[in-house]
């Protein structure tokens, strides 16, 4: 019997002991509402229990949520409205770019494969060569969308200067990525234009250095994630 209460008043120990550590709180007052305990009381982190966030130095200089890539309709939609006409096989590569078909897959993959790269890149190169080659005869810069800040016609490759070449790369990654470039990456991304301009002045064919600059902006990752 003696063996039994004490393994009794052992079992109510620690549901005292518990008790005993909650604070205690007053009653509340006529006409207000009961106090709530903080949920997050006792977690790991900062002062009142928030947790801080990770160190950007160790999140590849951001924090928060992932990069996601652009859905079938999102890239659609952004290649019309960025090189100024549609990708013509987009809907023939649907289902190979991640579109659900809602008989065997419902949820659309947006998952950056090599699928979706292979097919992304050749879709820029139809669609970039066919824009720049389309603004050769175009003489209002105004009616042009690669070659906007270029005055007047674009086959006099050699007399763009340096400003205009910044100002044309600076105006295509602002269309193309919503952010202008800048810093060790502005003098990188004008060598390659100077490149390809000597190419295309030697093919006769000023509109490819317009096209390699929308075909390297449209299959950076900047374009296609967000």
């Amino acid at each position: 019997m003696r063996r039994f209460v004490a393994l009794a008043l052992l079992a109510l120990a620690p549901a005292c002991s518990s008790n005993d550590e909650q604070p205690v709180r007053p009653p509340p007052e006529e006409g207000t509402l009961d106090p709530i305990p903080n949920p997050h009381e006792g977690e790991e982190g900062g002062e009142g229990g928030v947790i801080p966030l990770p160190d950007p130095e160790e999140q590849g200089g951001s924090v928060g949520r992932a990069p996601r890539r652009l859905t079938v309709a999102q890239l659609k939609t952004s290649i019309q409205t960025t090189v100024g006409r549609p990708w013509d096989e987009l809907e023939t590569l649907a289902p190979s770019l991640g579109r659900a078909d809602y008989a065997n897959i419902v949820t659309e993959n947006t998952e950056p494969n090599l699928v979706f790269a292979k097919f992304m890149e050749d879709g820029a190169r139809k669609v970039c060569l066919d824009q720049a080659a389309a603004e050769l005869t175009q003489t209002d810069p105004n009616a042009r969308v690669l070659s906007r800040t270029v005055p007047g016609a674009i086959k006099d490759m050699k007399a763009l200067s340096d400003a205009q070449v910044e100002e044309l790369l600076v105006y295509l990654s602002t269309r193309f990525w919503g952010a202008p470039l800048a810093g060790e990456e502005l003098p990188k991304w004008k060598g390659l234009f100077n490149k390809a301009s000597a190419r295309a002045v030697t093919l006769k064919k000023p509109d490819q250095a317009f096209a390699v600059m929308c075909i390297a902006m449209m299959t950076d990752a900047r374009f296609i994630t967000y």
